[in-house]
């Protein structure tokens, strides 16, 4: 796993709506990237639905939110559609972000999946924070709580 300190990898993958997006759209910006082993299973739902029901206190922080997996744009935008997301999904098929990272997979039922993984990320582009097999439930809000820490810190 790429540790705190280092750069985060630069990117350009397409979100749900097919948009190209790259790490540089935020420079300046506090990110959160947090990558979600499948679009439309019970612990993914549970991380949009929470990351879209508080944008606008990650807005109000000055924090930007991207959510990854390996699914593809179509399936990503019926995820978002299904659930009203307010956040931008990006799709990584090759695993080429998630390779970069050193995010590690699990298997379930025979098929192997993307462990839940969340990157703070800082305006330099500097990973400041990684967090390890998730939970998602509350994970939002630990986010947000520590990267206005940081940002106190950093003021």
């Amino acid at each position: 796993m790429l540790p705190a300190g280092n750069p985060f990898p630069n990117f350009s993958l397409p979100n749900q709506d097919g948009t190209i997006t790259r790490l540089s759209d935020f420079a300046g910006q506090w990110l959160v990237v947090y990558f979600y082993p499948k679009d439309d299973t019970p612990g993914c739902t549970i991380q949009g639905k929470s990351f879209t029901a508080t944008k606008a206190d990650f807005d109000a922080a000055g924090i930007k939110v991207l959510g990854v997996s390996a699914d593809d744009v179509a399936s990503h935008k019926n995820f978002c559609n299904k659930f009203a997301f307010t956040i931008d999904l990006l799709s990584d098929p090759d695993a080429s972000l998630m390779k970069a990272l050193g995010i590690g997979q699990s298997e379930w039922k025979g098929m192997k999946f993307w462990e839940r993984t969340s990157f703070v990320v800082d305006p330099k582009g500097a990973i400041r924070r990684v967090y390890e097999k998730v939970s998602p439930e509350g994970h939002e809000r630990v986010l947000l709580d520590d990267i206005k820490t940081l940002q106190e810190k950093a003021a």
